[in-house]
């Protein structure tokens, strides 16, 4: 495989569509994004994994909006970890790179020697989609279930929009021969396409009556759906990961006989709306004497910005509602 090669496919969704079975898709395999999102922080090893496995889903998710919208998940829980939110901005222009970012918050104090997903507790996942200003957003919530943030997702799908979804993800820290240890990720997204509405009326197999895949796949296309994920199933860590098999040739290997199309691909990267215009805007709701009790001992307000980290110090009397007017300093 050439640099060339590996460039091409990093930091990448690929959609697809698998016409013999009715099924579209989508490949994702993200590297410089996950290291913009994690290098940030100072997350404990089962937070890191769980933004890594967030960040891939929305990738996967995210590919599928409109330019110019908005897609964010989150979910909430009463756990040691307490949120983790995505958001996933469409490119403004065809051709044009996706931005991804993403934070968690967490009890440090609260974190056990479980896996990830336990560190979660009860909680929620959630869909929000923004298609820009004078459209009401979509959103749409399912309970945390599955044992995974993967398996919440397709709940997700099965539940509020009764898609068939299945996903494998793969992530962690790489390190190839010369280069410093980072994080890769890559990941398939299958979703089935009836031709007929399926019938849930007698609900769902899942956890708490939750629908799950199977349950909104009608019964003459259930072989299809059935014979598409027994092919995902043989797919490797490695070949998710990645870099050594270009995306294209790994589609083929695992569904070459189910006659996939490839279309345009789109890049993503790291990146955050985060300004200090936007901090000035944020703070003008309110009054002198608000401000003064945001104002540290040196005399200046600061802000830092959850998901990319950037900080920013900004003099008191240019701010609020009542603003004299005058330049802060961000940095």
């Amino acid at each position: 495989m050439t640099l060339g090669t590996k460039i091409a496919w990093d930091d990448t969704v690929l959609p697809f569509q698998l016409d013999k079975s009715d099924t579209r898709g989508r490949i994702a395999r993200l590297d410089g994004v996950l290291e913009g999102v994690l290098r940030q922080h100072d997350y404990p090893a089962p937070v890191e994994a769980l933004v890594a496995e967030m960040a891939l889903l929305t990738a996967l998710i995210g590919q599928s909006i409109k330019l110019r919208w908005k897609l964010s998940l989150q979910v909430q829980t009463d756990g040691p970890v307490r949120m983790i939110a995505t958001d996933f901005y469409g490119p403004s222009e065809e051709g044009q790179a996706a931005w991804i970012r993403a934070y968690a918050s967490f009890d440090r104090e609260r974190l056990t020697d479980a896996a990830p997903f336990e560190q979660l507790g009860k909680g929620y996942f959630g869909v929000l989609i923004d298609q820009g200003q004078g459209m009401a957003p979509y959103q749409g919530l399912t309970p945390l279930n599955g044992g995974s943030l993967r398996a919440s997702a397709e709940t997700y799908f099965a539940q509020s929009e009764q898609l068939p979804t299945r996903f494998a993800l793969s992530f962690g820290r790489a390190q190839a021969p010369g280069e410093a240890e980072h994080w890769r990720g890559g990941g398939i997204m299958l979703q089935h396409l009836p031709k007929s509405a399926p019938d849930v009326s007698g609900g769902g197999s899942g956890d708490d009556g939750l629908l799950e895949a199977g349950d909104v796949v009608p019964g003459d296309e259930e072989e299809d759906w059935n014979r598409v994920n027994l092919l995902l199933d043989t797919v490797e860590d490695t070949e998710l990961v990645g870099p050594g098999l270009p995306l294209t040739d790994l589609l083929v290997r695992l569904f070459h006989e189910e006659t996939p199309r490839v279309f345009e691909t789109q890049p993503v990267r790291f990146g955050c709306t985060c300004s200090e215009d936007r901090v000035r805007r944020a703070l003008s709701i309110y009054s002198a004497k608000d401000i003064a009790t945001m104002t540290t001992e040196e005399g200046t307000v600061t802000a830092d910005c959850q998901f990319c980290g950037a900080h920013y110090v900004l003099d008191p009397a240019t701010l609020g509602a009542e603003a004299e007017g005058g330049d802060g300093a961000g940095h």
